[in-house]
């Protein structure tokens, strides 16, 4: 039966009372329970009644201190929670309703608690990100690493199995939180577009050999470049190409050619080396024969210069005395060919003198033959002029006779 149907046994309210009046209650009037609300806080903060009448003016005033103490408190925790330090080597990033407001340097600041916001980001802290890692097994790769298929193609259509590491750190606090996303994710894209195109324009053989520090330093130059672009607040401070090695398939194959090449290098090696060794010989003959020659030459000028000086200066006493000089050339031809020759010619057109030859002696040596053959020069000579002043006496005596 509804409360407010006619003939129950009470018409009652849904606030335990009936009509109004007698025992009967209405709903509770707000005015009232605002007012015992007040008296409650007054009561607690000094305030009361005096004898059940109305309250005091007195315990009004102190309710007035103790909200102004209350309020003082307040604020001063406030102010002090609105302390922040940021430590060396850490940015702090204030943000004022959820939007930047400024960049804080390592130290004590204040910022209005509910109203600003700090994030701290720590800028010297080397982070790394590899490129190239190769998942095995069922692990899983870290959040630094780059669990993708490092295979590129060279310049050269040769596809090689390149391994990156990049160390980073954060250079600008504010653009590394709020003007990208995912900056490790920009980084690694970034990376990987700079490694694949700097491959790309590289032969196989200049990447697996010397050109590795090439590489390293056109990909930083190119991740560095798209960082900056996109402004992800990072800055590069190493790449390193650990690895750089054919696919699986083909290393074999590679193994052996690069054993050749390698053979082909020693042997290169060896010949250049004995290049090196006889060539320099050879040279060093050639310069010694030809230094040779150079004195020969020199040496024969000299001698027809002399020859030709002598007989110039014989020339000139033969046209002093003809008689004295022609004589003296006939005794030292005479002498040169008899010194160098072991027969002797004896011719005396009269006389019967008995020359004594020292033949014996002469085959000994060349200056033993040489006296001797002046010797018998000059006991030739004396001869012949002894004839011929005979011949002169005769002709003299027959004039004479005449």
């Amino acid at each position: 039966m509804a409360w407010n149907e006619p003939g129950g046994s009470g018409n009652k309210d849904p606030w335990g009372g009936g009509n109004r009046g007698g025992n009967n209650q209405g709903p509770p009037d707000l005015d009232e329970v605002v007012k015992q609300l007040q008296q409650k806080f007054s009561a607690i903060f000094g305030g009361g009644k005096k004898g059940g009448g109305s309250p005091a003016s007195g315990g009004g005033n102190a309710g007035s201190i103790g909200l102004g103490v209350i309020a003082v408190v307040l604020v001063v925790v406030w102010a002090i929670s609105g302390i922040y330090i940021v430590d060396e080597g850490r940015r702090g990033v204030v943000l004022q309703f959820g939007a930047y407001a400024k960049t804080t340097m390592p130290g004590p600041h204040w910022h209005p608690r509910f109203i600003q916001s700090v994030e701290v980001v720590n800028v010297e802290e080397s982070r790394a990100l590899t490129v190239g890692f190769r998942q095995t097994g069922g692990s899983r790769p870290t959040s630094s690493t780059v669990g993708r298929e490092s295979l590129m193609l060279t310049q050269d259509e040769n596809i090689v199995d390149v391994k990156l590491a990049v160390q980073y750190k954060v250079k600008s606090a504010s653009d590394y939180l709020f003007r990208v996303r995912d900056p490790e994710v920009v980084l690694r894209q970034a990376t990987e577009s700079a490694i694949r195109e700097v491959i790309g324009k590289s032969d196989m053989d200049f990447i697996l050999k010397e050109g590795r520090a090439d590489i390293t330093a056109q990909a930083r130059i190119l991740i560095q470049k798209t960082l900056d672009y996109y402004q992800a607040g990072l800055i590069i401070t190493t790449v390193n190409l650990q690895d750089a090695q054919p696919p699986e398939q083909v290393q074999d194959a590679f193994a052996d050619a690069v054993k050749a090449q390698g053979d082909s290098e020693r042997v290169k090696n060896e010949a250049e080396a004995y290049s090196n060794d006889i060539i320099p010989r050879a040279r060093g003959k050639a310069a010694r024969q030809i230094a040779e020659a150079n004195a020969y030459k020199e040496r024969v000028i000299a001698e027809a210069m002399g020859e030709a000086s002598r007989f110039d200066q014989v020339l000139t006493e033969y046209l002093k005395a003809p008689e004295v000089t022609r004589k003296r050339l006939y005794l030292e031809s005479m002498e040169s060919v008899l010194s160098n020759s072991s027969k002797v010619l004896v011719d005396v057109k009269s006389g019967n003198n008995i020359l004594f030859l020292p033949l014996d002696q002469m085959m000994s040596g060349r200056s033993a033959a040489a006296s001797d053959s002046r010797r018998i020069v000059e006991t030739l000579g004396a001869s012949q002029s002894s004839s011929l002043d005979r011949r002169a006496r005769e002709n003299v005596r027959r004039r004479g006779e005449r």
